[in-house]
Order: structure tokens, then C-alpha cells, then sequence
């Protein structure tokens, strides 16, 4: 069974990154990126919500890690994000936050000098 569901993932995976692609090409600069992640994490709360509630529902991978996480993994980061938050965990709710965007975008950051260092 797992090799199908990894399948499963990856074709749902394509599908949100065509629709992602698309978006840019339609919206272009930063606020396609927004509009993604907004869009992205909302239909990610909707499928949480309608998904979990089914017991061993067999299109919550390929709805969830593929479509929305090829869309845009930020929705998954957000329903992290609401997790803590929902279990009372609002501190470490927050220090996830500001973390994974503090953390990505230095890495990110490192990247680019890195690679400039090498290429130069």
C-alpha cells in the first residue's frame, strides 16, 4: 500500500505545482506568492476540518501532502502553526512562527552566498 499512496502524493503533488505555476504566470511578482499561500491555507483549514473528521480517509494524502503541499507548503506550515495553538500551546505556537520564517529566510540567505562564492 505505501508505494501506491507515494503514487498518490506525487501526482497530487504535480497537479499543485501546475496550479502554483499558474498562478504566477497569471499574477506575477510577490502577490502571486501571497495569493498562494493565503489560497493554499485556507483550503488546507477546510480539508483538515473535513478530512480528519473521516476516519482513514484515503484522499487526505493525496489532497493534502500532494495537491496543497505542491500548491504551497506553506498551508502545511500554517495547520502546524494552528496545532500548537489549538493544543495550548501558544508559545511555542509563536516561536514556530517567528522560527521558520526567521530561520528559513537565513538559510536561504546562506544559499545565495554560498552558491554566489562558488560561481564567482
Amino acid at each position: 500500500m505505501l508505494p501506491v499512496t507515494f503514487l498518490v502524493v506525487g501526482v497530487g503533488g504535480a497537479i499543485g505545482a501546475m496550479l502554483r505555476y499558474g498562478m504566477a504566470v497569471a499574477i506575477s511578482g510577490v502577490g502571486a506568492t501571497m495569493a498562494v499561500n493565503i489560497i493554499g491555507s485556507f483550503l488546507m483549514g477546510c480539508a483538515a476540518v473535513y478530512l480528519y473528521d473521516k476516519s482513514e480517509n484515503p484522499w487526505q494524502p493525496f489532497l493534502m501532502t500532494g495537491v496543497l503541499g505542491g500548491f504551497t507548503t506553506f498551508s502545511a506550515f500554517s495547520l502546524d502553526a494552528m496545532a500548537l495553538f489549538e493544543r495550548g500551546d501558544v508559545g511555542q505556537a509563536a516561536l514556530y512562527v517567528m522560527a521558520s520564517v526567521v530561520l528559513s529566510i537565513m538559510a536561504l540567505v546562506l544559499g545565495i552566498f554560498i552558491i554566489r562564492g562558488v560561481l564567482a
